[in-house]
């Protein structure tokens, strides 16, 4: 009887391995074909990348793979301080666009806007410029400043501020007392 189910747990246990020898194959096949036949040549570490990238976020919304780069990023957003002019930014329509300045910013405090469209970060164009690439631009040295052009609607002609980047503080939770209670 022991014999019996040490040899049920040892088939188990290799078929298991072997489903499991199975996938890495197929993995490594993949790679192997993308390398060989993809339109722009990838190493493997760019073509593992992508398919971790993309296979994980298949998981769920929740489970995003993180180069270094990605982890640095997190670490600074979660962390809640970084080196900015203060605004949050998003793409509406394919454009650069301020979502808000975060109150008592450099940003806020120069007259930046909700809805503002960034044309231009120190003198480079945003047009085919990703989300990503613009908050690279914009985060830096505390101290150092940063030339924003801007379309504002009502405004005839771009509008240039010139902010010095601060550490923004990120707050999660903003209280006030409202009529001393």
């Amino acid at each position: 009887m022991i014999r019996i189910v040490i040899v049920a747990l040892l088939f188990s246990f290799l078929s298991a391995k072997e489903a499991r020898l199975d996938s890495y194959m197929k993995f490594v096949k993949v790679v192997n074909i993308i390398e060989k036949y993809y339109v722009e040549p990838l190493d493997t570490n760019q073509i593992v990348e992508k398919l971790l990238k993309g296979g994980i976020a298949q998981l769920d919304a929740h489970s995003p793979f993180l180069d270094k780069k990605g982890y640095k990023d997190l670490q600074v957003t979660t962390n809640g301080e970084f080196g900015g002019p203060g605004i949050v930014v998003g793409m509406r329509k394919g454009v650069l666009t301020i979502i808000s300045p975060i109150d008592d910013t450099p940003a806020y405090k120069a007259g930046v806007k909700a809805n503002d469209i960034i044309l231009k970060i120190d003198g480079k164009a945003t047009i085919d410029m990703t989300l990503d690439e613009a908050v690279n631009l914009m985060r830096g040295p505390v101290g150092s400043p940063i030339e924003i052009t801007i379309r504002r609607k009502g405004l005839k002609k771009a509008k240039i501020f010139t902010i010095t980047r601060e550490i923004i503080e990120i707050k999660s939770v903003i209280s006030k007392l409202i009529d001393n209670e």
